[in-house]
Formats: structure tokens, sequence, C-alpha cells
């Protein structure tokens, strides 16, 4: 009996997919609920289990080929999993014999090291010389045929004849060549990069984005993290982040500045009442966003949990569409990467996103007047500037700062 494998419901509004790789080949036996192919949709991949035991029978989408939810993609014979065990063996040993038949044969026809220049020659002989290898062959008077030759396809190059010349044609070692691979590789893009080059470029033809910088004292937040790590760890079961302290400190902003919150439909100008922080995170095949939801609601050791699962289920590709969806204002972490500065580009339809960047020991001058080391960070807010004003976005990253800088205002929210 045969199971057929279709592709199932991949989220809302999302229609197609494209087979990222086929985890088994025909004949291959498949457990319950084993993986047995990658879809990749515009946001996220899944996973196709098997819904039977069986043996994999026929594939009928190939890897690279697009398909719509409820399209066919392959056929299970079921029970079929010792059947298709039972004969691997089989033609694994009826391929070594058929090898080892063939390798007399093969002995016989393979050329022996000695004869390795006159194959050259041979081949060189084989192909009309260029004009300046020519010319040089001429000048010298010389036989082609026994000069060793290293070009494409044992042509004789210029620089063969010139290194033949320039040894007294004894002796001479053949230059040795690396091998750089092809020039050029072509990649057809991931459905999940087309999305994300989408996206990007509709921010860029549709909001009026300006950016703004300020720069932090992170020295506060690192001894905080410092004395209380420890005890954060032991409490909670996980390490106390930078990530957490700039969440808060920016709904503390949100809160005070709207309009960065909000987002432009149609004529109309919305602004949330919740904060559902994004956080980006960069995986193997792209840029994806999950939201941490309600940031206002929990404390840092929630919201480093959530981002802690989120960098998991990125890096496994386990990232669900609904987890992806609905943020409010987004955080880009270039620091980890090394950024001293970038213009983050807006994550649509979102106002605006906060880019920080990594932190560097520069010399400051203090209020005092003395110059100190002191641990830096510079801070952009890129923002859609139909709904954000100047004002609105300087004054927000003057406000992350001073949480940043004296975290004590987060806990009394001023």
């Amino acid at each position: 009996m045969s199971t057929e494998i279709k592709v199932p419901q991949l989220g809302e509004s999302v229609s197609e997919a494209t087979i990222a790789k086929w985890f088994k080949k025909v004949g291959d036996s498949v457990a319950v609920d084993e993986p047995l192919v990658e879809l990749e949709t515009d946001k996220v991949t899944v996973e196709v289990p098997s819904p039977v035991a069986g043996a994999l029978e026929e594939i009928i989408a190939q890897q690279g080929d697009d398909v719509e939810v409820g399209a066919l993609l392959a056929t299970l014979a079921e029970g079929a999993a010792g059947a298709a065990v039972s004969k691997a063996p089989a033609k694994a040993e009826a391929r070594k014999e058929a090898l080892k038949a063939a390798a007399p044969a093969l002995a016989k026809e393979a050329p022996k090291p000695a004869a390795a220049a006159a194959v050259t020659s041979s081949i060189a002989a084989d192909h009309p010389l260029a004009p300046s290898v020519r010319r040089l062959v001429d000048e010298h008077n010389l036989d082609p045929k026994t000069i060793p030759a290293t070009g494409k396809n044992g042509r004789l190059t210029k620089g063969d004849v010139l290194q033949y010349v320039a040894s007294g044609g004894e002796g001479m070692t053949a230059p040795t060549v690396p091998d750089r691979g092809p020039r050029e590789e072509r990649v057809k893009m991931t459905r999940l990069r087309r999305r994300i080059a989408d996206r990007l470029k509709e921010a860029q033809n549709t909001a009026a984005t300006l950016t703004t910088f300020n720069e932090v004292d992170m020295s506060a937040v690192m001894n905080a993290r410092k004395q209380y790590q420890d005890a954060f760890v032991k409490k909670n079961g996980i390490k106390l982040g930078f990530m957490s302290f700039f969440a808060k400190a920016s709904v503390n902003a949100l809160k005070e500045l709207p309009a960065v919150n909000g987002s432009i439909e149609g004529t109309e100008m919305v602004y949330k009442n919740y904060y559902d922080i994004g956080v980006a995170v960069g995986t193997p095949t792209g840029l994806v966003v999950p939201v941490v939801r309600d940031c206002d609601l929990k404390g840092l050791a929630e919201i480093e949990a959530d981002i802690s699962g989120y960098g998991r289920k990125a890096r496994d590709g386990k990232l669900t569409v609904a987890e992806m969806s609905g943020g409010t204002f987004t955080i880009s972490n270039g620091g980890i990467y090394g950024s001293m500065l970038s213009t983050p580009i807006l994550n649509t339809p979102q106002s605006a996103i906060l880019g920080i960047h990594n932190i560097t020991q520069r010399a400051m001058v203090m209020h005092d007047g003395s110059i100190q080391a002191r641990p830096m960070m510079y801070l952009a807010l890129s923002y859609d500037h139909r709904i954000v004003d100047g004002r609105e976005a300087v004054t927000f990253l003057v406000r992350v700062k001073q949480c940043l800088e004296d975290p004590a205002r987060m806990l009394y929210d001023v």
C-alpha cells in the first residue's frame, strides 16, 4: 500500500514553498515521524515527517522545485522498510564484485608514470600553437613536442616555452599551476533570501528613512552583569546578556515616544500600546527577526530566556511564522560581528530600528575634566521620517542612553 506525502499547511498567507533538500533517497527505509524533506518558505524552513513506517517509493518534486500547499511530494510504500534494507547489502555486494572483476582490465589500461611526459607532449602536439607560442618556438628553433605542456587540455603555453629556454632545455621542472577551481559560481537565491531582498527594497522604496546617532558608556551595564551574573545564573538558569538591557531601555523610551513604536497604514498612523520587540538574528540562510512579546511586562530573565530560545531555533531552522510576525520595534546587534557603526534598514511596517554595535575602550573627557578610558558603544536609530520627527528620534536615543548609563532609571520608570 502506498501513502502520498503532500505539502502541509505552512502558515497564514503562505501558499508556496521550495524544496530545500531531501533527507532520503528512493528505496531508503523510513520510520514514523522521521524527516523526509525540508521545505523553505519566505520566512522559515519546515521539515515534513513521514506519517508511516516503510520505504520511499517515488520522489515527485525534486530539490529546487517550487511547490504549492497540497502538492504531491513523494509516495511511501508502507511496511517495506525491511525489504528495502535487505536489498541494500545485496546491491552493495554486487557492486563490489563488479569492481573486483573490472580491476585487472583497468590496471592494464592505466598509463605508467614513466610515460607521463610522453603523454603530455603528444597531447600538446594535437593542439595548434597560439601565434605567440609559435613565434617563440620558431625563434629558438625548438621542437614543440619535446617541451612539457601545462596549459588547459595539454596545450603549450608561452610560459612553458620561456621556462624551457631559460633552463637550457634540460632538467626543466614544469611550473606548478594552482587549481583555484571555477572563477565564478552561480547559486540560485533561496526563497528566504529572495523574501529578505524584497522586504529591504520595499523599505527603501516606501519609507522616508533617516538615521540619527548617539554613543553610550556601557560601564554601568557591564558592572551590573559582573556583579550579579553568578546569582542570576543560579536563580534563572540562564546568563544575563546585554540584549535584555537594550530591550528594557527601548521599552522605557517607546512609552515616552509612541510614534517610534507606531506605523503607517494607508493614510492612518497606528500607535501601539504594546511592546513586542523584534531581535534580528543572523542564520546560515539569512537574517530572521523573532519577536519577544510584551517586553514591558517581562523581567530581564524572561527576555533573556526568550532570546536564547529563539537563537537556538533560528540556527536549527525551527522558527515558526508566528514567532516572527507582529513586532512593533526591532533591535539589530551588529556588534557581535565587530561592527563599529551602521545605518540599519527598517523592518517594515515598523517605523524604527535600533542598531547596536561593538564596545571599545575610548578616551573620554569626564564631567570633572579628567580623561578616562571608558567602554563606549555607538547607537544608531533608523526611522521613518513620515511618522517620527527628528526631535522624537534624538530624544529616543537620549532616553536609551540614560537608561543604560543608569539602569536604576528603568526600575523607577523615569
